[in-house]
This record gives C-alpha cells, sequence and structure tokens, in this order.
C-alpha cells in the first residue's frame, strides 16, 4: 500500500506541490526542519492540490508508522528511496540540470558551450534548491516523523547524488582557464550559491549530507579564487598593453574602451565583488596619491575594498595612457589625446554604477584634469596665432607692423588649421567648449585689428588686398570645422570681401 500510494499519487508528491503546501503551514519554515504534528483543520481557502498533498503525506505517514512500529523499517525505506529518487532526478532533468559534467569536459569546451551551461545552470540551481531538495527534505521530515534516522537516510539516498552533481558544477568551472570574458559568468555563479547558501546549509543539515555543504562552500572558495586571479590578470593586461600604433587624431584609444567598458560592468556586480576582496587588500609598491581618491575628511572619499580596486584599475590606465600619448609626436595632439580619453572615462564613470562607488568628488576632480588638458592643447597647438596678434589692437603702429602682424598671423593660423582638420574631439560638449574658448581667445583681438587696419577704407592699398585673407566671420567658420576629423586634405580658402583667397 505504501508503494501504491507513492507511485499513484505523484502529482500530489512533486517537489512544487510539497513545498507549496508544506511552505504554508506555520509549523514549517525554510530555516527550521523539525517535527510536525498535522493540523486536523483545513482551511478552505487551499488549492485542490495543496489539500491532495495533505491527505497524501498524511496517508504515507501513517503506513511508515505503522511498518516502522511493527518492524519493517527497512522495507519501507526501500520503497520510498526507489519511487522518491526518480522523482527528484527527473525534476533536476527537468530543470535542466546535467549530471557527469566532470572538470577536463568542461575544460575542453569552447567558451561559448560553457557558457549556454553556466546559464542553464543558473536558470536551474534556485528552482533546484528551493522547490526540489526543500520540497524532498520537507516530505521526509512528515512522512518519517517517528524516526530520525530514518527520516535522514531517506532524504540522503534520494537527494544526495543531484545535490552533489548541482554544487559540484560551479567548482569545476571554475578550475577551467582563466579568461576575462568569463569573469561575470564566474561572478553570476559565486552570487548564485552564495544568495542560496541559508537554504543550503539549513535543508543539508544532516551529518550524512555534510559533504553537500562542503562541495558548496569549495564552490564559493573556487570562485573566489578565480576572481581574484582574473582581477589580477586583468591588472596585469593593462600594464603589459605594448601596442606602438597612436590612434588617428587622438580619438578614444581601444584600450580606454576595452577596460571602461569591462569596469563599469564590474560596477554592476558591486555587492558580490565586496565580499570577494574584502580580506584582499589592494597591494601596490607605493600608496596612492591622497588627491586622486579625495581627502580623509569628507564623506565621498573613496575607503571601501571595492571602489579602491575599480579606481586603482582606472588609474593603471590612465598611467598607461600617458605613456601612449607620448608615442604622438605633436605635443598639442597628445594632450588632444589625453582629454578625449579621460573625457570617455568620467563618461563612463557618470552613466554607470561607478559614480556610486567613486563618487562625486572623484568626478569633478578628473574632470578639472580633463580641462587642464585642453587647456594644454590650446596652448600647445595655437600658441603661435595667439603670439601673431597684437597686445594691443587698436594701438597706432605703422604699416610695416600692420604688415608684419597679418602675415605672421595668416601662416600661424594656416599651419595650426592644416595640421588639426583631422583632429576629433569625440565628446560633443568637450568639443564646443574647446571651440568657444579658441574664438575668445583670437576672435575679439582679431576683429579689433582687422576693424582698423584691414577694413574697407584701407582697400586702396594694394597690400591689404593680398595680405588681409580672413574676416572675422571667416575665422570662425574655420573654427567651427575643426575637432570633426573629417578634413584629410588640409586645404583652407578665405571667403572674405576682399577676394584675396589662399589654398595649398
Amino acid at each position: 500500500e505504501f508503494y501504491q500510494i507513492l507511485k499513484s499519487n505523484r502529482n500530489y508528491l512533486d517537489p512544487e506541490s510539497v513545498s507549496n503546501h508544506s511552505s504554508s503551514r506555520p509549523s514549517v519554515s525554510r530555516s527550521s526542519f523539525s517535527d510536525s504534528e498535522e493540523d486536523g483543520s483545513e482551511n478552505d481557502s487551499i488549492p485542490e492540490v495543496e489539500r491532495g498533498s495533505s491527505a497524501v503525506i498524511a496517508d504515507l505517514r501513517a503506513i511508515a508508522e505503522a511498518m516502522i512500529s511493527a518492524g519493517y523499517a527497512k522495507e519501507c525505506f526501500k520503497i520510498y528511496r526507489t519511487i522518491r529518487k526518480s522523482t527528484v532526478d527527473e525534476a533536476l532533468y527537468n530543470l535542466g540540470v546535467e549530471r557527469n559534467l566532470g572538470f577536463q569536459q568542461l575544460q575542453k569546451m569552447e567558451w561559448e558551450i560553457l557558457e549556454v551551461k553556466i546559464k542553464h545552470w543558473l536558470n536551474a540551481v534556485k528552482g533546484a534548491v528551493k522547490t526540489v531538495f526543500y520540497g524532498e527534505r520537507l516530505l521526509c521530515d512528515q512522512v518519517f516523523a517517528i524516526s530520525s534516522s530514518i527520516r535522514e537516510s531517506c532524504f540522503t539516498d534520494v537527494s544526495k547524488e543531484g545535490a552533489l552533481a548541482l554544487f559540484g558544477f560551479p567548482e569545476n568551472v571554475a578550475k577551467c582557464k582563466k579568461t576575462p570574458e568569463k569573469m561575470f559568468r564566474i561572478l553570476d555563479l559565486y552570487e548564485a550559491v552564495s544568495d542560496l547558501w541559508p537554504e543550503i546549509e539549513s535543508i543539508f543539515s544532516f551529518e550524512s549530507t555534510s559533504t553537500v555543504r562542503s562541495t558548496a562552500v569549495n564552490s564559493l572558495i573556487r570562485l573566489n579564487d578565480a576572481v581574484r586571479t582574473m582581477l589580477t590578470d586583468f591588472e596585469m593586461a593593462i600594464q603589459k598593453h605594448s601596442s606602438k600604433t597612436t590612434v588617428p587624431g587622438g580619438g578614444i584609444h581601444p584600450l580606454t574602451r576595452y577596460v571602461m567598458n569591462y569596469i563599469s560592468f564590474l560596477a554592476d556586480y558591486s555587492g558580490v565583488l565586496s565580499d570577494i576582496i574584502a580580506d584582499w587588500p589592494l597591494q601596490i609598491s607605493s600608496p596612492l596619491p591622497e588627491s586622486y581618491f579625495g581627502s580623509p575628511d569628507k564623506e565621498e572619499s573613496i575607503s571601501s575594498p571595492i571602489s579602491v580596486r575599480l579606481a586603482w584599475l582606472i588609474l593603471v590606465m590612465l598611467c598607461k595612457l600617458d605613456g601612449k600619448a607620448e608615442m604622438y609626436k605633436d605635443v598639442a595632439l597628445s594632450y588632444l589625446f589625453l582629454a578625449n580619453n579621460l573625457q570617455y572615462v568620467v563618461n563612463k564613470v557618470r552613466q554607470s554604477n561607478l559614480k556610486l562607488l567613486l563618487g562625486d568628488n572623484w568626478v569633478t576632480k578628473h574632470e578639472q584634469k580633463v580641462r587642464k588638458y585642453a587647456a594644454n592643447y590650446e596652448r600647445m597647438g595655437w600658441s603661435k596665432v595667439f603670439a601673431a596678434l597684437p597686445e594691443n589692437p587698436t594701438a597706432e603702429i605703422s604699416v610695416d607692423q600692420v604688415i608684419e602682424h597679418f602675415r605672421n598671423f595668416n601662416s600661424a593660423f594656416e599651419e595650426a588649421y592644416k595640421k588639426q582638420t583631422s583632429w576629433v574631439v569625440t565628446d560633443p560638449k568637450l568639443r564646443d567648449e574647446i571651440k568657444l574658448s579658441l574664438a575668445r581667445r583670437i576672435g575679439p583681438i582679431y576683429k579689433e585689428f582687422f576693424d582698423k587696419y584691414g577694413g574697407v577704407q584701407l582697400m586702396k592699398e594694394m597690400w591689404a588686398k593680398t595680405l588681409v585673407r580672413y574676416t572675422p566671420d571667416d575665422l570662425g567658420n574655420y573654427c567651427s570645422d575643426l575637432f570633426s576629423g573629417g578634413g584629410s586634405s588640409g586645404s583652407i580658402s578665405s571667403s572674405s570681401s576682399h577676394g584675396g583667397g589662399y589654398s595649398r
């Protein structure tokens, strides 16, 4: 009869039905699996399936108590184990839990295939723990309430094999070759096991299921070590990046894009990463500059291990970019490169969870550094143009001095413009700020000088027609075309009313 009830009522005894039924009962909780007495009253609001489960479980418990009392405990145990193990195994299979996936098999898999298996495991593990194993533990506790030893033996024989396969998978994945693209799936695995650990510890609390607990713990340890190894390797990869190719126009370096995308994804895992690196202090040869993190007396000073770690990775990359900037032959372009890349870093921080970890103070300090780079670019890239303009544009000077100023300005402006037509500023706001700054430094002085010495009243002078090549509007138009990276020929011509066009 015990066999027939188990066999014919599998729909009432599937893990989901049992866990749903038991979780609604005040005498049973996820954290405490104590013996419970069947409540004699049935709530009319309980669904039919749950009422059916209650009745079947009550019958099974009554028969189990009778068989055990009559000396047929072994027979009762064998029947239960045979029927329920197949039920649990089938439930795990339906969830997508794969058996016999050892380290050797996983190590040989292409990452694309292994990643799919990790996704399947992540989709399955919560249901396996909170429904399958939880439900089976509750069923054993209720059916074999009369005997703690049989209760433990039944649950262990039914669930242990599947649980070991389930929790052994993350450990085997963690032992595989570590590459940067695996980081986030490893973190997913760690987070899943860590979140479920209270249930794992409670469900598999028997001494005979201690290997299940230890397997889950070993998985966490292995995953922890794997994450630390990959973080170390990631930092080393940044430091060893050896490309000698400069980015055309001083644009965003591929290293900047890759590292910041990677770090911004790491920031999404700040909770689990904080656990992993809590007792893993940053080891560097010299302390980081206080100005990089903010003053200790400020609330926004970076202090948490995860914030310090990510800030350090960004600093390592920025130091590498300093070296790459030196590869440019033009100093002005090297500063523009640094401004572009640091602005990209700041934007990534602003647009991701990195802002919460690094704080407003970090963002402000690095924005100030962007402005400093931009100012250095202006100084180095346009110094000859600035120097060609008279200090006092309305002062009375000789014709020879006027000619010299216009000639020097034309030469300096054309040289700067030709060289910079292919340069880029990728951030629209920064691009507009640099253009505006140039316009303010060149435009007003040139306009005053032009109005006094290049106006219509001097058209009778032959030198004015050939030497005054640009109106103030011309200069504004040329400057507005800068930093889009579209120009390559370096051509420049005047559209002024003087008609003294110049091209090269």
